[in-house]
């Protein structure tokens, strides 16, 4: 229920605060007072777009909050939580119209995004003015209210999952199909590459080790000249390094016997003798293990053109390569299972089809016992409103298709996200007359009429608690008018009902009667709103009869509404 609403700074209201109470609470005032006012501004709590423009003048920003309670914590808790925001006993959303144009939300004093607030919105009112009047006319919106008489959300979220698993198991087949055509356009490709870089079993760093090969080989002669001319000047030759060393080290023994500080000296000079003579023999063994080889030397030549001109080829470093052909590796691989996942998502395929034409069949037969009860439900509470000879059809078809996903009575059906039925709600307003769609039969004020007796149908399985109508009287005055009245009455015994109205009918109903007025002070237009005690609404009902200063008889019809009113 929405106990409270509190308005500052929005359109022509300065600051408003309101509470509302249960049962049917009508709305009046003179016209251009301010009452679609009101309805602008829950529906900005309601995440309607925002505009700057609603912002008073002189203003730097607009407020609207509106306090609910007993609402369906099953639907909305989940989406609180969801977005990070505590639940409690009741709810409050809060909208905040910036002049520089930002607009700031807010749900139980916690930041939100409009689309957070408007999926709260959604599920505590049902707000329906001019436009959504107009929506009946719209036919995927039937199904929508035909499911909701009909009770079976648990039905249509089964078939969503599944229709959703289809969905993607297609799309995971087409990808497959696609990989396997593109494969096999380049299987042949493919498999040239694959052994092209097989055949030169490459390995990392070879390139490195190539050049160092080769580097030795055409430098071999002159690494074994050198070899023998170091190891003729350290070793071989009669004043060799190493024959000079020898000698000292003599000398210094000698000195050493002598000056014994000496002694450290002669084993450094015996080690630098022997680093000398093992040098040689390293390369005597380096030089006389070199072998020119001219036709290894070609080999390792041509090995490091074939390198190159694969690197060139493909644009891409050995490493690069290597990880190139195990690409090619997996993509040949998968090329050779690809039928059996084929195969596999087919089987998936067929049996998601026959879970969603079971379910769907399932949805189509409790749609099927609904739209028979709701023929004769509204053409009963239409005759009610004022249209007594109308004949109101639920017509159920649905698209046959040899490739369809649903099957049933030996047919195939086109799938769609809530089933295979494609629903239309149908109208005859004359006595003979075959229905057709309502919008090519329904006027203004029967699209009005038929949208209460909507509401009145789906009353008992609705899960919105608090339904606002703003001027559902279009086109309709007297008798009919008074039926309205009755219906709205009766209706908010299971909702709360908030309607705007011109109509003395339908306001002489009301358990709490608001009046909006306009007025100026200090040069500035003032909207207000205020809740009418029982003389004042009597006195408001009378005036939309007989105008501002209502007669004695516009009094006493007033009264006979009221009294009327009570024994509903």
């Amino acid at each position: 229920m929405l106990t409270h609403l509190y308005i500052r700074d929005f359109a022509l209201i300065e600051e408003l605060s309101l509470a509302f109470s249960s049962g049917l609470t009508i709305i009046t005032g003179e016209t251009g007072a301010g009452k679609s006012i009101l309805m602008g501004a829950l529906n900005q709590v309601l995440g309607v777009r925002a505009s700057t423009d609603l912002v008073r003048s002189g203003s730097k920003k607009a407020v609207i909050e509106a306090t609910l309670t007993g609402y369906d914590r099953t639907r909305t808790d989940q989406l609180l939580e969801d977005a990070g925001i505590d639940s409690g006993e009741e709810i409050i959303l809060r909208r905040e119209i910036q002049l520089k144009g930002q607009s700031r939300c807010f749900i139980n004093d916690t930041p939100c995004t409009v689309q957070v607030l408007r999926q709260i919105g959604d599920q505590l009112i049902d707000l329906h003015g001019q436009h959504e009047h107009q929506l009946l006319l719209h036919q995927e919106t039937h199904g929508v209210m035909l499911d909701q008489y009909a009770s079976i959300e648990s039905l249509t979220t089964q078939y969503s999952i599944v229709y959703q698993q289809l969905q993607e198991e297609r799309k995971k087949l087409l990808e497959l199909t696609m990989r396997a055509e593109m494969l096999e356009k380049q299987k042949g490709m493919l498999e040239y590459q694959h052994q092209e870089l097989m055949s030169l079993n490459l390995k990392i760093d070879e390139e490195a080790g190539l050049e160092e090969e080769i580097l030795l080989l055409e430098n071999a002669e002159t690494l074994t000249e050198q070899c023998d001319t170091i190891n003729d000047e350290l070793y071989d030759n009669e004043r060799s390094a190493f024959v000079l060393i020898s000698e000292a080290v003599h000398h210094l023994e000698k000195l050493a016997r002598i000056d014994t500080t000496f002694i450290a000296r002669v084993e450094e000079l015996q080690n630098a003798r022997s680093l000398v003579e093992e040098l040689s023999r390293t390369l005597r063994s380096y030089g006389g293990g070199i072998e020119y080889n001219q036709e290894q030397l070609e080999n390792l030549r041509e090995r490091q053109l074939k390198l190159q001109k694969i690197k060139k080829k493909y644009g891409k470093s050995i490493e690069e390569l290597l990880l190139f052909q195990d690409e090619l590796s997996q993509e040949l691989s998968l090329q050779e299972d690809l039928d059996d996942r084929l195969k596999a998502v087919e089987t998936t395929i067929a049996s998601l089809k026959t879970t969603l034409s079971a379910i769907a069949i399932e949805i189509h037969d409790a749609r099927q016992k609904a739209s028979f009860e709701l023929q004769e439900i509204i053409s009963g509470e239409l005759a009610g409103l004022g249209i007594p000879h109308s004949e109101f059809s639920v017509h159920l078809s649905a698209e046959a298709s040899p490739d369809g996903d649903i099957s049933a009575n030996g047919e195939c059906y086109r799938a769609f996200h809530t089933g295979y039925d494609i629903i239309e709600f149908l109208i005859s307003t004359n006595p003979g007359e075959e229905p057709k769609p309502l919008g090519k039969v329904a006027s203004g004020g029967e699209i009005s009429r038929i949208m209460l007796a909507l509401k009145r149908a789906l009353a008992t399985n609705a899960r919105l608690p608090i339904l606002v109508f703003d001027e559902i009287d279009t086109g309709i005055s007297g008798a009919v008018a008074e039926a309205v009245g009755k219906s709205l009455k009766m209706l908010s015994r299971l909702h709360q009902i908030i309607s705007i109205t011109h109509l003395p009918q339908i306001a002489a109903m009301a358990d709490t009667h608001l009046f909006v007025e306009k007025n100026v002070h200090e040069n500035r237009t003032h909207t207000t709103v205020r809740q009418l005690d029982a003389e004042e609404h009597l006195k408001a009902v009378a005036q939309l009869f007989g105008g501002h200063h209502p007669s004695d008889a516009s009094l006493k019809v007033a009264a006979q509404l009221l009294g009327a009113a009570k024994g509903i």
